[in-house]
């Protein structure tokens, strides 16, 4: 898909820069894969809390094979 974004040309060179990317394209991709990361990192940390779980759950008998 073919997009015309007009992107601060200091920021491309130094996202290249600093990722070691080899073109622009390269650089844009990384960034827009670890934004994602980053977000839904965000999502699951907003979490913490709010997971009820069983004290009972003993995850050490479950591994033991008989």
């Amino acid at each position: 898909m073919a997009t015309n974004l007009a992107i601060d040309d200091a920021l491309i060179v130094e996202a290249q820069t600093i990722g070691g990317a080899a073109t622009k394209k390269a650089a844009v991709t990384e960034a827009l894969k670890e934004y994602i990361q980053r977000r839904k990192q965000v999502q699951i940390l907003a979490l913490f809390g709010k997971v009820e779980y069983d004290p009972e759950y003993d995850y050490k008998r479950i591994r033991a094979r008989p």
